[in-house]
């Protein structure tokens, strides 16, 4: 197999929970040799975030930190702190999450870290930067919150909700990923490390797109819709015979076709629906006339239909749709990393050069202890191959 992107690349993971540990996975699946750093007796928090659970751990925990060795280091212990000062030196990025400034103390700063490896990219993640709101901490659905999400997600007669996954959490776990990208590259050019620092809050922002820039074109903070867009119709969920089905009409053309996919030739001709501005200004009527029609066939039929005549429509799966539909369209969206893990989602990115990095079992806490210390205590011994065999050390 030809090198996957990061082979070579140590990657000393002081990170837990979830923003950090996603991540470090997107590395390890990109090749990269990610030696995670827990606490002896629990380790990451998440591996006590169940039910569910697997054979070995949380699903949780699992569901972020495959490809990964764990070793455990108590840093107030000095012989454990030296190990980890001992990575950090050998390292070519290190990832954690801790409070802001409290690394100091095990000398671990990223001053510290500089001074011992001036190659290192040191990557910081934290709720709220590291100015003013270095002391609060930084909880997913607490920035979902302070960061307008909530706002505009939920229907608007009823009170705001959160994203039913840890967006903001896997957000900033992405920047987080792409920041040391860059720092790598820039690092090929100069031969210096760098500090990136990366925040909830921030991330949060960045990702907003549409909905922040209308904010800072009109002033008007946009509100909840529901399942509806602001600017386009119909471009919502609509109600079917036994289930909903979501339509996305881009333009004026796509909505002739569904028209008369529908039997409903006349609306597209109909001034009050012709053009997207109109439909937006009428939108109660025009999803009343819609919904009319589509409640008389089941949605799978619908979509079937409208696929067909290229209009961009699904139905409202759960995620065993979703599965199963991605399977059907060839993608191949699971993995089975062995070791009597439970299945993992595959990572997102092809790559036309190469394969990609053989999926692995997330770690047992400690399973790594001696051949990471053994690897640490002897600049000439290497670090044998991962494997999914799951056996504590």
């Amino acid at each position: 197999m030809e090198a996957l992107p990061l082979d070579g690349v140590v990657v000393a993971d002081f990170s837990r929970v979830l923003a950090g540990p996603y991540a470090t996975m997107l590395l390890a699946d990109l090749g990269a040799t990610v030696i995670k750093v827990e606490r002896p007796g629990a380790g990451d928090d998440t591996r006590s975030w169940g039910p569910p659970w697997t054979e070995s751990s949380s699903s949780y925990f699992e569901s972020v930190n495959r490809g990964k060795r764990s070793v455990r280091l108590d840093l107030s212990q000095d012989e454990d702190r030296a190990a980890a000062r001992e990575l950090v030196r050998r390292a070519d990025v290190l990832v954690e999450n801790f409070k802001v400034g409290s690394l100091a103390q095990y000398g671990l700063d990223f001053e510290s870290a500089h001074e011992l490896n001036p190659r290192l990219i040191y990557t910081s993640i934290s709720g709220f930067g590291s100015q003013e709101g270095a002391e609060l901490p930084g909880y997913d659905f607490v920035v979902q919150a302070l960061g307008g999400l909530m706002s505009i997600t939920g229907e608007p007669e009823r009170p705001p909700v959160k994203v039913g996954v840890a967006v903001v959490d896997v957000l900033t776990g992405k920047d987080a990923a792409l920041g040391i990208m860059a720092a790598l590259r820039h690092r090929e050019m100069t031969g210096r490390g760098q500090h990136v620092e990366v925040n909830l809050m921030s991330s949060l922002l960045g990702s907003l797109a549409n909905q922040m820039s209308s904010l800072l074109t009109t002033g008007v903070a946009p509100q909840r819709m529901g399942n509806r867009h602001p600017s386009i119709a119909p471009y919502e969920t609509l109600r079917c015979e036994d289930a909903f089905l979501a339509v996305a009409v881009g333009n004026d053309a796509q909505f002739r076709k569904l028209s008369e996919a529908l039997g409903l030739v006349s609306m597209a001709d109909d001034p009050k629906f012709a053009t997207n501005a109109q439909r937006v200004a009428h939108r109660e009527e025009m999803v009343s006339r819609l919904e009319n029609v589509l409640g008389a066939r089941p949605a799978a039929d619908w979509q079937q239909r409208l696929q067909g005549v290229g209009i961009a429509c699904g139905q409202v799966n759960d995620l065993s749709g979703a599965v199963h539909y991605a399977e059907s369209l060839g993608l191949r969206p699971m993995v089975d990393p062995g070791g009597g893990a439970a299945m993992q989602v595959r990572m997102p990115i092809g790559f036309s050069g190469h394969g990609s990095a053989e999926v692995t079992a997330p770690p047992l806490l400690g399973e790594h202890d001696k051949e990471v210390l053994a690897w640490l205590e002897d600049p000439e011994q290497q670090l044998p191959p991962i494997s999914s065999r799951r056996d504590p050390q």
